[in-house]
């Protein structure tokens, strides 16, 4: 017996002072626990302050059962459940039997509301009892936070969002998730919990409580007026035609700012929603778009001038027994190359192309490599693919003896639609090639912590003499009667672009389909905006040339935007004097000041003028007016003496 107490002295002795700390740190870990409390995510805004995206609070309430007294139980208890009746709707009777079982069970994590808005909340809160909070009401707060897009599903993918999976993998998308990480996240606090019973786990307030630092709010370059008008253009036209998907950028011209992005794809049922982010990380041969890439390179090298005549044959001509085609059946004969780029004649670019880069090739690519055609535009937004542009000095297999001549009108290239209205953009902007911008500026409340400005990747693709001729050209599109974009011309306001259709899946002709696109800006003079449409894979027995689908999306963009928006915010004010309205302004003010308790002559005056004439006089007259216009007949005459309250009937027609 004194061996065994000796062994026991020891083993106690040990576990105090040898392996104390051991022990301590493993109850620990079963009973508390650190938790982390994430920061509010910044909220991202239009570029005029309209809220985009935002972090809603979302609360559970929760109620320890054992923390509030005996007396003080009692007192609030019935209070408590009738607050929770009114509430919620069930009895009274019914919450004053589950609190108190709660009690009896000791259940310290008690549900009361789940998932509640934070006015909710702060009504939950005041109710008797919980109102003394977590020591003496035994309130329990626990805050979650839910990323709401105001603007429902409108430009939902371009905002973007970031969103984790349970294995802890980590989706961003747009803008949300492309500036989350360096900017909307901020910095998540820190507390403990202690378990309280199987899977329960209460809250404890202590000094080591770290607060979260809420993230910084993002003003975005969108102009929620602008994205209304695209997302609903292209919506129309893309039910309309029946197409799998398409898009549709706005861009402002001197600065690259990104005014709308719209992205739509069909689901199973036949909706269209923001399905996938096609603008930024779809890429996809250009079709007819590109022929002023080709034109502009050619014309810069000095080997293409817009007056040379080419030969469209009758709309087919061949290269190593593969034939190039012209929409038009049996072409257009001996036509200038400007002629050739304004009714899109397939022949008559790859004559040209053919005839000036023929034998050099890789020079006509050189020129791509100078205007930055073969570049990323290195865009915060995740998915950017590079451009595709074969060299015969890249052995990768996309070289051949026909590249040159299906580059020359779109095929064998590849771009996503925004780098190619990067490109179109430069022309509206005399040269200089911006980058597209999506931010304005990085705030913490009304101070600005990051500003973003322009930047430049290009200060002159071409000279500027290039750039006037192929302006004209692209004007001439829409301006002249044999232009493939003539029907979207308005005298009303100019605009200037380039149509494009593009066969997709063309190697296998049962999956043959298309890519309609109009790439373009406006003012045609002064370009204000740029913009591209592309559709994908519009119904065939509906349309599918580029005029036709994505012409009249960029039409009603420029035709509303020009309405809603004004290009001009200044209004000249106009002084104009009309004798006759002077006239009758004389008249009747001498008329107003000659007669105050008298009856005048009204009788040829305007309706109008004479009521507030008789209106206006010392005697407080009734006046009652039969018909509209000019009056022809006044009950009273004129110079007898009005009374008070006398009745005055005027007759207008």
């Amino acid at each position: 017996m004194f061996v065994f107490g000796l062994a026991v002295v020891f083993k106690l002795v040990s576990i105090q002072f040898f392996q104390g700390e051991k022990y301590k740190a493993m109850a620990s870990e079963r009973v508390v626990k650190n938790v982390v409390i994430p920061a509010n995510r910044g909220n991202v805004y239009s570029v005029k302050g309209n809220l985009l995206a935002t972090s809603i609070p979302k609360y559970d309430i929760r109620f320890d059962a054992i923390t509030p007294s005996a007396k003080t139980f009692e007192k609030y208890v019935k209070p408590l459940s009738d607050s929770l009746s009114e509430y919620a709707g069930k009895p009274s009777s019914y919450y004053q039997n589950e609190i108190r079982k709660a009690r009896a069970n000791k259940n310290r994590y008690y549900l009361i509301a789940r998932n509640v808005g934070y006015s909710d909340y702060i009504r939950l809160r005041n109710f008797p009892l919980l109102k003394l909070g977590a020591f003496k009401g035994g309130l329990i707060v626990e805050q979650t936070t839910k990323r709401e897009h105001p603007m429902g599903g409108i430009a939902q993918r371009s905002i973007g969002y970031e969103r984790f999976d349970e294995k802890g993998n980590v989706t961003r998308a747009g803008i949300d998730g492309a500036f989350g990480v360096k900017y909307l996240r901020g910095t998540d606090g820190q507390r403990k919990k202690q378990q309280i019973g199987k899977g329960q786990w209460k809250p404890l307030n202590d000094a080591n409580e770290i607060d979260p630092k809420n993230g910084y709010d993002v003003y975005t370059t969108i102009d929620v007026n602008i994205q209304d008008i695209a997302h609903h253009a292209l919506l129309e036209q893309l039910e309309k035609y029946k197409a799998d998907h398409g898009c549709v950028v706005v861009m402002e011209t001197k600065t690259g700012e990104i005014r709308a992005i719209s992205n739509l794809g069909r689901n199973s049922d036949g909706y269209y929603y923001e399905r996938l982010n096609y603008a930024v990380g779809e890429s996809h041969e250009s079709g007819s778009t590109f022929k002023l890439m080709a034109l502009t390179a050619g014309i810069e090298d000095k080997v293409i001038d817009t007056s040379d005549v080419v030969d469209t044959e009758k709309g087919i001509i061949w290269f190593y027994g593969k034939s190039v085609r012209d929409s038009h059946h049996g072409g257009y004969g001996k036509i200038t190359v400007s002629k050739a780029f304004e009714v899109s004649s397939n022949t008559g670019i790859v004559r040209a192309v053919d005839k000036a880069y023929g034998k050099t090739p890789s020079k006509f690519v050189d020129r791509l490599y100078a205007m930055n055609l073969n570049n990323h535009l290195d865009l915060p937004i995740i998915g950017e693919p590079k451009p595709v542009i074969p060299d015969p000095r890249i052995k990768n297999g996309r070289w051949s003896g026909i590249a040159l001549q299906w580059m020359a009108y779109g095929y064998g290239v590849s771009f996503t639609p925004l780098q190619t209205l990067t490109f179109y953009n430069a022309i509206a902007n005399d040269g200089e090639m911006v980058k597209p911008q999506f931010l304005r500026e990085v705030k913490e409340f009304d101070h600005v912590v990051v500003p973003f400005k322009k930047e430049v990747i290009n200060k002159q693709i071409c000279s500027k003499e290039t750039v006037l001729k192929v302006q004209q050209l692209l004007k001439n599109v829409v301006e002249k009667k044999h232009g493939t974009g003539h029907r979207l011309y308005s005298e009303n306001f100019s605009m200037a672009g380039k149509t494009g259709t593009c066969q997709k899946d063309y190697a296998n002709k049962d999956k043959l389909s298309y890519i309609s696109s109009f790439a373009g800006y406006f003012p045609a003079e002064n370009p204000k905006y740029s913009c591209i449409v592309v559709v994908h894979e519009p119904d065939k027995s509906v349309g599918y040339y580029g005029a036709d689908v994505s012409g009249p999306v960029f039409k009603k963009i420029a035709q509303k935007i020009f309405t809603d928006t004004p290009i001009t915010d200044e209004v000249k004010s106009l002084q104009v004097r009309v004798a006759s309205v002077e006239n009758e302004y004389e008249n009747f003010y001498k008329t107003a000041q000659a007669y105050k308790t008298v009856m005048p002559n009204v009788v040829g005056l305007p309706a109008m003028d004479a009521l507030a004439l008789l209106e206006n006089m010392q005697v407080k007259v009734k006046v009652k007016l039969e018909g509209n216009g000019v009056v022809k007949k006044q009950s009273i005459d004129q110079n007898i003496k009005l009374k008070n309250n006398q009745v005055v009937v005027l007759s207008a027609s």
